[in-house]
């Protein structure tokens, strides 16, 4: 079958970094990660890559979106047909888009990693593609890389705007998925699109995935949570809430509701670290979105939800940038992020303008209490170039994004 390239492939030339040591090696290269945030494209980036370096190369695209490939459902098929089209002379690199369709996809792709002249890349939209008993299977011969809604930076790049607050007000209202190049960027036009993805994932994703019964109940558990984005809860909590709406839904159920919604990279699930006892705290998680402009597409882009909007921005960013993020907590103080890499931390907190002084003691001051001496910067829309407050550095969003 030959493989037709959309004809403007952008790189994504932070991934293409992270996957270009890996490539021709004996390990599969697995990209997991939300619907539309462009694991397919960089795949074609990847194969574009290879025919650079060996015009001749075999590639075997799979794309289980395609109604072609309807006749490969179990890793017997996937096995055969890739077994039955390799290169019977040279390396055969082998591409196969939303893997998690494939049912015991797992058992092919290790019995397939046996054939040393096979290269193996796919791609998953399922946050437990490779957890528990399959990562156990493959240990050792996979390597994941999770892609994201476009960073601040790719989004100006893509969409070829200056760094301006035009440009970050674009972004924070409509998100990075990367088909928004194509469409006008207005509302109209824009959540609609957004809102249209947002049914795809919860649809294909959970609720054929699991057979949920109570569709209107998730819908509800999504609202909730765009309109607390940020916010500290538990199931029980969110449960109780709920209830006081008379919509009835027991925690264990909610939590699992939760857990879909986690999966399927709609959300992420931010634990709470104790700084004092050194340790996670076993309830009471905060949940940022994605992609900000799903999230804003279904709640609405309020003026009083800037704060919350600011700091999941922050948070991605932090994640895109290959940080561990938690949530700190001091005592009864909290700081909004505890961000760790290659050994090394940094804290953050998060607040529209440090102008007001009561605002500013809170959030220098609860920085001020770590008693460690790793970096501790306070990020807010105020732009100010000059001394530290005390050591604690002071940075605006749109250079911290871009940094």
């Amino acid at each position: 079958m030959k493989l037709k390239f959309p004809s403007n492939l952008r790189l994504r030339q932070h991934y293409l970094d992270r996957l270009q040591p890996f490539i021709g090696k004996p390990v599969i290269k697995v990209l997991t990660g939300q619907r539309r945030v462009g694991k397919s494209y960089l795949l074609f980036q990847i194969i574009n890559l290879v025919k650079e370096e060996n015009p001749a190369a075999t590639i075997l695209y799979i794309n289980k979106e395609d109604l072609a490939f309807s006749f490969i459902k179990t890793a017997n098929d996937l096995n055969k047909y890739v077994l039955d089209n390799k290169s019977k002379a040279d390396k055969t690199y082998v591409f196969i888009d939303e893997v998690q369709d494939i049912q015991n996809f797992e058992l092919a792709l290790r019995s397939l990693l046996l054939q040393e002249d096979l290269d193996i890349y796919c791609t998953g939209s399922n946050a437990n593609l490779l957890s528990g008993d399959i990562a156990g299977y493959l240990s050792g011969r996979y390597v994941e890389v999770q892609v994201f809604s476009l960073s601040y930076e790719e989004f100006v790049d893509f969409h070829s705007l200056v760094d301006d607050k035009s440009s970050l007000e674009k972004y924070l209202k409509y998100g990075g998925l990367p088909y928004l190049i194509h469409l006008p960027l207005v509302d109209e036009v824009v959540f609609e699109y957004l809102k249209n993805i947002y049914n795809t994932i919860v649809y294909r994703d959970i609720i054929n995935r699991f057979a949920i019964r109570n569709v209107p109940f998730l819908e509800q558990l999504v609202l909730f949570l765009a309109a607390h984005t940020g916010s500290i809860f538990s199931a029980k909590k969110i449960s109780d809430f709920l209830k006081s709406q008379r919509i009835k839904m027991a925690p264990n159920q909610v939590q699992t509701y939760i857990h879909h919604l986690v999966n399927a990279f709609l959300l992420h699930q931010v634990p709470r670290y104790d700084l004092i006892g050194k340790r996670l705290f076993e309830i009471g998680d905060k949940y940022y979105f994605e992609n900000l402009g799903i999230r804003n597409g279904l709640w609405g882009y309020r003026l009083e939800d800037r704060g919350k909007i600011m700091e999941n921005v922050v948070y991605n960013h932090l994640v895109f940038r290959g940080y561990q993020v938690r949530v700190g907590v001091l005592g009864s103080q909290e700081v909004d992020f505890i961000a760790e890499k290659n050994g090394e931390k940094m804290y953050v907190q998060v607040a529209l303008t440090i102008n007001d002084p009561a605002t500013m003691d809170r959030e220098f001051g609860n920085l001020k209490m770590i008693a460690d001496n790793y970096p501790k910067v306070v990020i807010t829309m105020d732009a100010f170039h000059g001394n530290t407050h005390e050591g604690i550095q002071t940075r605006d969003l749109r250079s911290f994004l871009l940094s």
